[in-house]
């Protein structure tokens, strides 16, 4: 568990990740800078997840090389894991594979498009009525996928994409999914570049380099952006407070 960098009095964040090297990144940071301290959990390496949500404020699950559709018995854990968060209405924000384990766990399919396409590399983003109505979204995100989500019944699509049409949810008040990744520091992508080279040549991939370029000319806005949502997943009143005119997130080290 992480200490935020001043005394708070709000119940820390779940954080679950899927790899041992895996980390939380600019969300990690930016939660500890907003006063949660961050309870991290490796399901995947043998961690348990709460039976109740009682003594945190919300929960992320972040992304992850495996598929939401894979056998392996933590995976299906963690989907139905998805129930206590969702009975207790705390938030939940799932990240790529944690968004897609939200939709399988509302019944909604994961799989890949038509033509085996990819979303590896920085794509346009085109905020719907509904995600134009809860804040402003950045032009072009991240992503590092093969795989997407249907929208279940129930949720709300808030954005959208063109190889891979739907790119955030939300359900009920305190549930949300996003299919791309604003919690990437500028370390991660390095070691995501290396290590994910050989998918460059999948369909739809960009290069290396398209990514590196990418995050100079688009992640500004991806980083003010993530401050914000992260409010108004895990914090409204600040969010509301913020509104309309959000301050964007300080500048801080290399992330």
């Amino acid at each position: 568990m992480r200490t935020p960098s001043r005394p708070s009095s709000k119940l820390p964040i779940l954080a679950i990740l899927h790899q041992e090297t895996s980390s939380t990144g600019r969300v990690g940071q930016m939660l500890v800078d907003k006063g949660f301290a961050l309870d991290i959990r490796r399901p995947a390496l043998g961690d348990p997840l709460p039976d109740t949500m009682s003594g945190h404020g919300g929960a992320v699950v972040f992304g992850g090389p495996m598929s939401a559709n894979d056998p392996e018995p933590f995976i299906k854990t963690e989907i139905d894991w998805i129930d206590v968060p969702l009975k207790e209405n705390k938030p939940y924000l799932g990240i790529c594979l944690g968004a897609q384990m939200l939709v399988r766990n509302l019944g909604g399919r994961v799989g890949p498009q038509k033509g085996e396409l990819t979303e590896i590399g920085w794509y346009p983003l085109r905020a719907t009525e509904h995600g134009r109505l809860l804040m402003h979204w950045p032009k072009m995100v991240y992503h590092f996928h093969r795989e997407g989500f249907d929208v279940p019944r129930g949720a709300k699509l808030l954005a959208e994409g063109d190889a891979y049409p739907h790119q955030a949810i939300r359900y009920g008040e305190n549930a949300w999914g996003v299919q791309f990744h604003a919690e990437l520091t500028r370390a991660m992508m390095h070691r995501w570049v290396v290590h994910g080279a050989e998918r460059f040549g999948m369909p739809n991939a960009q290069q290396g380099n398209q990514h590196l370029e990418g995050r100079m000319i688009f992640d500004h806005a991806l980083k003010d952006w993530l401050w914000n949502f992260l409010d108004i997943v895990f914090d409204r009143p600040a969010a509301e407070a913020n509104r309309p005119a959000a301050p964007a997130y300080p500048a801080q080290g290399n992330g």
